[in-house]
Protein backbone atom coordinates (compact mmCIF):
# COMPACT_ATOMS: atom_id res chain seq x y z
CA UNK A 1 0.00 0.00 0.00
CA UNK A 2 1.41 3.39 -0.84
CA UNK A 3 4.85 3.60 0.95
CA UNK A 4 4.37 1.14 3.23
CA UNK A 5 5.49 -2.04 1.02
CA UNK A 6 3.40 -4.12 3.16
CA UNK A 7 -0.01 -4.99 3.91
CA UNK A 8 -2.92 -6.04 2.27
CA UNK A 9 -3.48 -6.17 -1.25
CA UNK A 10 -6.17 -3.68 -2.77
CA UNK A 11 -9.58 -6.09 -4.38
CA UNK A 12 -11.89 -6.50 -7.25
CA UNK A 13 -14.88 -6.16 -7.15
CA UNK A 14 -15.62 -4.27 -3.49
CA UNK A 15 -16.04 -0.65 -4.85
CA UNK A 16 -17.69 2.13 -2.91
CA UNK A 17 -20.40 3.72 -4.56
CA UNK A 18 -20.01 6.91 -6.78
CA UNK A 19 -21.41 9.85 -6.71
CA UNK A 20 -22.30 11.63 -10.06
CA UNK A 21 -19.25 14.07 -10.05
CA UNK A 22 -16.99 10.74 -9.48
CA UNK A 23 -16.40 11.49 -6.11
CA UNK A 24 -17.22 8.55 -3.94
CA UNK A 25 -19.59 9.02 -0.96
CA UNK A 26 -18.32 8.91 2.58
CA UNK A 27 -21.01 7.29 4.90
CA UNK A 28 -21.66 8.78 8.02
CA UNK A 29 -19.45 6.82 11.11
CA UNK A 30 -16.71 6.72 8.56
CA UNK A 31 -13.04 6.94 10.60
CA UNK A 32 -10.50 8.63 8.15
CA UNK A 33 -6.83 8.83 9.45
CA UNK A 34 -3.32 9.09 6.75
CA UNK A 35 -1.29 5.60 7.16
CA UNK A 36 2.34 5.59 5.67
CA UNK A 37 -0.04 3.43 2.80
CA UNK A 38 -1.88 6.16 1.90
CA UNK A 39 -5.67 7.44 3.58
CA UNK A 40 -6.94 4.83 5.70
CA UNK A 41 -10.99 4.74 5.90
CA UNK A 42 -12.60 2.28 8.52
CA UNK A 43 -16.30 2.35 6.87
CA UNK A 44 -18.99 0.72 8.80
CA UNK A 45 -21.33 -2.04 7.68
CA UNK A 46 -24.67 -1.16 7.45
CA UNK A 47 -25.44 -4.96 7.90
CA UNK A 48 -23.32 -5.66 10.89
CA UNK A 49 -23.18 -3.04 13.63
CA UNK A 50 -19.95 -4.10 14.84
CA UNK A 51 -18.29 -4.60 11.05
CA UNK A 52 -16.15 -2.60 9.47
CA UNK A 53 -14.43 -2.61 6.02
CA UNK A 54 -10.50 -1.36 5.90
CA UNK A 55 -9.84 1.12 2.39
CA UNK A 56 -6.86 2.55 1.66
CA UNK A 57 -7.19 5.39 -0.45
CA UNK A 58 -10.40 4.30 -1.75
CA UNK A 59 -9.79 0.52 -2.57
CA UNK A 60 -11.07 -2.23 0.01
CA UNK A 61 -8.29 -4.04 1.77
CA UNK A 62 -10.38 -6.35 4.19
CA UNK A 63 -13.45 -6.78 6.50
CA UNK A 64 -13.56 -7.38 10.02
CA UNK A 65 -17.10 -7.96 12.33
CA UNK A 66 -15.69 -7.60 15.85
CA UNK A 67 -18.74 -9.57 17.55
CA UNK A 68 -18.11 -12.63 14.75
CA UNK A 69 -14.32 -12.92 13.82
CA UNK A 70 -15.25 -15.68 11.92
CA UNK A 71 -16.99 -14.13 9.63
CA UNK A 72 -14.86 -13.60 6.58
CA UNK A 73 -16.46 -11.13 4.03
CA UNK A 74 -13.88 -10.92 0.99
CA UNK A 75 -13.69 -14.15 -1.30
CA UNK A 76 -9.79 -13.98 -1.05
CA UNK A 77 -9.65 -14.32 2.67
CA UNK A 78 -12.62 -17.22 2.78
CA UNK A 79 -9.89 -18.94 0.69
CA UNK A 80 -7.28 -18.57 3.23
CA UNK A 81 -9.33 -18.95 5.67
CA UNK A 82 -9.92 -22.82 4.07
CA UNK A 83 -6.15 -23.11 3.94
CA UNK A 84 -6.22 -21.99 7.70
CA UNK A 85 -9.10 -24.60 8.51
CA UNK A 86 -7.18 -27.68 6.89
CA UNK A 87 -3.76 -27.04 8.28
CA UNK A 88 -4.58 -28.90 11.58
CA UNK A 89 -7.09 -31.15 13.18
CA UNK A 90 -10.15 -28.76 13.82
CA UNK A 91 -9.24 -26.32 16.91
CA UNK A 92 -6.18 -27.50 17.68
CA UNK A 93 -3.64 -24.80 17.89
CA UNK A 94 -1.70 -23.21 15.47
CA UNK A 95 2.01 -21.17 15.47
CA UNK A 96 0.99 -18.95 12.42
CA UNK A 97 2.59 -16.13 10.98
CA UNK A 98 0.83 -13.22 8.98
CA UNK A 99 3.27 -11.53 6.15
CA UNK A 100 0.98 -7.92 5.33
CA UNK A 101 -1.48 -7.26 9.04
CA UNK A 102 -4.43 -4.94 7.43
CA UNK A 103 -7.01 -4.87 9.34
CA UNK A 104 -5.54 -8.29 11.04
CA UNK A 105 -8.80 -10.16 10.09
CA UNK A 106 -6.78 -13.40 9.56
CA UNK A 107 -5.41 -13.04 13.00
CA UNK A 108 -8.73 -12.50 14.55
CA UNK A 109 -10.02 -16.03 12.33
CA UNK A 110 -7.53 -18.06 13.69
CA UNK A 111 -7.99 -16.74 17.01
CA UNK A 112 -11.44 -17.40 16.95
CA UNK A 113 -11.04 -20.90 15.23
CA UNK A 114 -8.28 -22.27 17.16
CA UNK A 115 -8.01 -20.85 20.53
CA UNK A 116 -4.58 -21.49 21.88
CA UNK A 117 -2.44 -20.40 19.22
CA UNK A 118 0.51 -17.99 19.07
CA UNK A 119 0.27 -15.68 16.21
CA UNK A 120 3.48 -13.31 14.73
CA UNK A 121 2.21 -10.44 12.23
CA UNK A 122 4.50 -8.56 10.02
CA UNK A 123 2.95 -5.23 9.11
CA UNK A 124 5.50 -2.38 7.88
CA UNK A 125 2.47 0.25 8.27
CA UNK A 126 2.75 1.20 11.97
CA UNK A 127 0.40 3.96 11.78
CA UNK A 128 -2.22 1.69 9.64
CA UNK A 129 -1.55 -0.79 12.69
CA UNK A 130 -1.95 1.85 15.52
CA UNK A 131 -5.25 2.70 13.80
CA UNK A 132 -6.50 -0.83 13.77
CA UNK A 133 -5.86 -1.32 17.38
CA UNK A 134 -7.34 1.51 18.57
CA UNK A 135 -10.50 1.25 16.34
CA UNK A 136 -10.84 -2.43 16.03
CA UNK A 137 -9.52 -3.79 19.13
CA UNK A 138 -8.12 -7.18 19.43
CA UNK A 139 -10.09 -9.83 21.43
CA UNK A 140 -8.99 -10.39 25.28
CA UNK A 141 -6.30 -13.06 25.26
CA UNK A 142 -5.73 -13.39 21.73
CA UNK A 143 -2.01 -14.51 21.65
CA UNK A 144 -1.14 -12.06 18.86
CA UNK A 145 2.15 -10.08 18.46
CA UNK A 146 2.36 -7.63 16.04
CA UNK A 147 5.46 -6.56 14.57
CA UNK A 148 5.98 -3.19 12.42
CA UNK A 149 8.69 -4.25 9.92
CA UNK A 150 9.39 -5.21 6.20
CA UNK A 151 7.68 -8.66 5.42
CA UNK A 152 11.19 -10.19 4.59
CA UNK A 153 12.77 -8.42 7.55
CA UNK A 154 10.20 -9.61 10.00
CA UNK A 155 10.16 -13.26 8.31
CA UNK A 156 13.64 -13.81 8.66
CA UNK A 157 13.61 -13.02 12.79
CA UNK A 158 11.67 -16.09 12.41
CA UNK A 159 13.53 -18.75 15.00
CA UNK A 160 13.91 -21.46 12.06
CA UNK A 161 11.30 -24.25 12.05
CA UNK A 162 8.88 -22.13 14.37
CA UNK A 163 5.54 -21.86 12.03
CA UNK A 164 3.06 -24.20 11.47
CA UNK A 165 1.26 -21.54 9.03
CA UNK A 166 3.08 -18.95 7.18
CA UNK A 167 0.31 -16.65 5.30
CA UNK A 168 1.39 -13.73 2.76
CA UNK A 169 -0.94 -11.10 1.75
CA UNK A 170 1.65 -8.06 1.34
CA UNK A 171 0.81 -5.75 -1.10
CA UNK A 172 2.23 -1.90 -1.91
CA UNK A 173 -0.29 -0.10 -3.36
CA UNK A 174 -1.88 -2.65 -5.17
CA UNK A 175 1.77 -4.91 -6.30
CA UNK A 176 3.01 -7.17 -4.12
CA UNK A 177 6.68 -5.78 -3.68
CA UNK A 178 9.44 -8.16 -6.20
CA UNK A 179 11.48 -8.58 -2.93
CA UNK A 180 8.61 -11.28 -2.10
CA UNK A 181 8.65 -12.83 -5.31
CA UNK A 182 11.72 -15.19 -5.14
CA UNK A 183 12.97 -18.38 -4.49
CA UNK A 184 15.47 -16.71 -2.09
CA UNK A 185 12.01 -15.25 -0.32
CA UNK A 186 10.91 -18.68 -0.39
CA UNK A 187 14.18 -20.09 1.37
CA UNK A 188 13.83 -17.64 4.08
CA UNK A 189 9.91 -19.16 4.37
CA UNK A 190 10.87 -22.56 4.43
CA UNK A 191 13.47 -21.99 7.07
CA UNK A 192 10.45 -20.63 8.95
CA UNK A 193 8.16 -23.70 8.38
CA UNK A 194 8.06 -26.26 10.65
CA UNK A 195 8.81 -29.65 8.29
CA UNK A 196 5.24 -30.47 6.70
CA UNK A 197 3.88 -26.58 7.34
CA UNK A 198 1.87 -24.72 5.16
CA UNK A 199 2.94 -21.29 2.79
CA UNK A 200 -0.46 -19.64 1.53
CA UNK A 201 -0.05 -16.64 -0.35
CA UNK A 202 -2.33 -14.19 -1.90
CA UNK A 203 -1.43 -13.58 -5.62
CA UNK A 204 -3.15 -11.17 -7.52
CA UNK A 205 -2.73 -10.92 -11.58
CA UNK A 206 -4.48 -10.52 -15.08
CA UNK A 207 -4.23 -11.41 -18.79
CA UNK A 208 -1.99 -13.01 -19.91
CA UNK A 209 -1.02 -14.35 -15.90
CA UNK A 210 2.58 -14.01 -16.25
CA UNK A 211 3.25 -13.14 -12.88
CA UNK A 212 1.08 -15.90 -11.66
CA UNK A 213 2.87 -18.85 -13.92
CA UNK A 214 5.99 -17.45 -12.54
CA UNK A 215 5.06 -17.42 -9.13
CA UNK A 216 3.50 -20.87 -9.23
CA UNK A 217 7.20 -22.21 -10.97
CA UNK A 218 8.92 -20.29 -7.96
CA UNK A 219 6.63 -22.54 -5.54
CA UNK A 220 7.54 -25.59 -7.25
CA UNK A 221 11.31 -24.94 -7.17
CA UNK A 222 10.84 -24.99 -3.57
CA UNK A 223 7.64 -26.96 -2.83
CA UNK A 224 7.02 -30.44 -3.36
CA UNK A 225 3.40 -29.98 -3.03
CA UNK A 226 1.10 -26.97 -4.61
CA UNK A 227 -2.02 -26.05 -5.26
CA UNK A 228 -3.93 -23.01 -6.32
CA UNK A 229 -7.35 -21.57 -5.45
CA UNK A 230 -9.12 -19.61 -8.37
CA UNK A 231 -12.03 -17.65 -9.95
CA UNK A 232 -12.11 -19.92 -13.40
CA UNK A 233 -12.06 -16.91 -14.74
CA UNK A 234 -9.16 -15.63 -13.31
CA UNK A 235 -7.53 -18.50 -14.70
CA UNK A 236 -9.16 -18.28 -18.19
CA UNK A 237 -7.53 -15.04 -18.48
CA UNK A 238 -10.80 -13.35 -18.83
CA UNK A 239 -10.44 -10.81 -15.82
CA UNK A 240 -7.98 -9.29 -13.14
CA UNK A 241 -8.34 -10.83 -10.08
CA UNK A 242 -6.70 -12.81 -7.00
CA UNK A 243 -5.95 -15.98 -6.36
CA UNK A 244 -4.73 -18.19 -3.61
CA UNK A 245 -1.30 -20.10 -4.02
CA UNK A 246 -0.46 -23.23 -1.24
CA UNK A 247 2.32 -25.14 -0.79
CA UNK A 248 4.18 -27.38 1.65
CA UNK A 249 6.51 -30.55 1.54
CA UNK A 250 3.66 -32.93 2.41
CA UNK A 251 0.50 -34.09 0.78
CA UNK A 252 -2.10 -30.89 0.50
CA UNK A 253 -5.73 -31.62 1.76
CA UNK A 254 -7.04 -31.19 -1.96
CA UNK A 255 -10.81 -33.02 -1.92
CA UNK A 256 -11.34 -31.07 1.60
CA UNK A 257 -9.91 -27.69 -0.36
CA UNK A 258 -11.73 -28.48 -3.27
CA UNK A 259 -15.13 -28.80 -1.53
CA UNK A 260 -14.61 -26.01 0.08
CA UNK A 261 -13.79 -23.77 -2.63
CA UNK A 262 -16.47 -25.03 -4.74
CA UNK A 263 -19.31 -24.26 -2.46
CA UNK A 264 -17.98 -20.94 -1.64
CA UNK A 265 -20.38 -18.02 -2.34
CA UNK A 266 -18.27 -17.48 -5.12
CA UNK A 267 -17.20 -20.54 -6.14
CA UNK A 268 -13.51 -21.41 -7.39
CA UNK A 269 -11.52 -24.42 -8.56
CA UNK A 270 -8.54 -25.90 -7.12
CA UNK A 271 -5.64 -26.79 -9.64
CA UNK A 272 -2.79 -29.19 -8.55
CA UNK A 273 -0.63 -31.75 -9.86
CA UNK A 274 -0.33 -32.04 -13.92
CA UNK A 275 -2.73 -29.76 -14.68
CA UNK A 276 -0.87 -26.78 -12.43
CA UNK A 277 2.13 -27.50 -14.16
CA UNK A 278 0.72 -27.61 -17.11
CA UNK A 279 -0.41 -24.22 -16.61
CA UNK A 280 2.12 -22.70 -16.15
CA UNK A 281 3.43 -22.66 -19.46
CA UNK A 282 6.91 -23.63 -18.80
CA UNK A 283 7.31 -20.39 -17.00
CA UNK A 284 10.67 -20.16 -15.12
CA UNK A 285 11.07 -19.49 -11.30
CA UNK A 286 11.43 -15.85 -10.26
CA UNK A 287 15.23 -14.98 -8.22
CA UNK A 288 16.35 -11.97 -6.61
CA UNK A 289 18.11 -11.05 -9.50
CA UNK A 290 14.97 -11.24 -11.97
CA UNK A 291 11.59 -10.39 -9.86
CA UNK A 292 9.61 -7.50 -10.49
CA UNK A 293 6.60 -6.36 -8.56
CA UNK A 294 2.77 -8.29 -9.42
CA UNK A 295 1.32 -6.11 -12.22
CA UNK A 296 -0.81 -3.08 -11.01
CA UNK A 297 -4.51 -3.96 -11.81
CA UNK A 298 -6.02 -1.96 -14.17
CA UNK A 299 -8.77 1.06 -12.57
CA UNK A 300 -12.10 -0.77 -13.63
CA UNK A 301 -11.32 -3.55 -10.77
CA UNK A 302 -12.46 -0.91 -7.83
CA UNK A 303 -15.30 0.65 -9.36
Amino acid sequence: MGKSGQGQGQRQGQGQGQSRSGTRRRPAGALVEPVDGGLAELIPDRDRPHAWTLLIDGAPQSHVDLDDPAFLSFEYQRRLGHVIDLAAPPGAPLKAVHLGGGALTLARYLAATRPRSTQQVVERDAPLVQLVRRALPLPGGARIRVRSADAREGLAKVADGWADLILADVFSGARTPAHLTSTEYLDEVRRALRPGGVYAANLADGPPLAHLRGQIATAAARFGELALIADPAVLRGKRFGNTVLVASDRPLPLADLTRRAASDPHPARVEHGRSLTDFTGGALPVTDTTAVASPAPPPSVFR
